[in-house]
């Protein structure tokens, strides 16, 4: 949700931070790395307990994600390879602080509850898996109501509040869950009109060849006739 409305103001505003990198001669792999490095550490700290030191982890970890684009961008490296490993490491980050939440649950709480941020770790695969795949067919899914933004701002609240960080999750599987319904729906109904869509594409393409190729058999008949 935020990312469709805020992601054209986010990019301008980091602008300016991207062009101040690239003159460090950094490359956005290694920001990249260094989120999911501080993300590692966040995960160990909210697992121990120590919920504000794992605040300010996660707000950290996740500035090298906003960064990495920008300097991509700025230092005109932006690619494919790029994407897929940034991609990559922001699944591997969140399941690296459900974990932790998971771990906490455990030591203050049932040791059921511990599959509550286990199972919104699962259900954001599947968004996440819902998009990749959509993209391949040559569909859309983004947006939702809890996009990865939402989840990182929602648990940065509980971290914050931790009397409030076991009804957050409930709350974030819900719309979580919801999010995952969204994006099915959507492709599922992208991909009823996708055939149609296609088979019109193929039709005038089919409709193009034919009349070029009557426009040269009149043009080679007419240069054969005697003059």
């Amino acid at each position: 949700m935020f990312d469709g409305h805020l992601r054209s103001s986010v990019d301008k505003a980091v602008k300016p931070l991207g062009d101040g990198l690239r003159r460090t001669r950094m490359t956005p792999d290694h920001l990249t790395i260094a989120g999911m490095v501080i993300a590692i550490g966040a995960s160990i700290a909210i697992g121990a307990g120590y919920l504000p030191l794992g605040l300010l982890l996660v707000i950290l970890a996740a500035l090298p994600d906003l960064l990495d684009g920008a300097l991509a961008k700025a230092s005109n490296t932006s690619s494919q390879r790029g994407a897929f490993f940034d991609s990559v490491v922001d699944r591997v980050t969140d399941a690296l602080l459900f974990g932790g939440v998971a771990w906490y649950f455990t030591n203050e709480h049932s040791p059921k509850t511990a599959l509550l941020p286990l199972a919104v770790s699962a259900v954001s695969s599947v968004i996440s898996y819902e998009r990749a795949k959509a993209e391949s067919l040559g569909l859309s899914a983004k947006g939702g109501l809890m996009e990865r933004a939402e989840r990182i701002i929602l648990l940065c609240l509980g971290l914050l509040f931790p009397v409030l960080l076991l009804p957050i999750m409930w709350i974030m599987l819900a719309l979580t869950t919801v999010t995952a319904v969204q994006r099915f729906v959507k492709v599922w109904k992208q991909a009823a009109v996708a055939p149609v869509t296609a088979a019109r594409i193929e039709q005038r393409r089919s409709r193009r060849q034919s009349r070029r190729s009557a426009r040269l058999g009149r043009r080679s008949r007419s240069s054969s006739r005697p003059r």
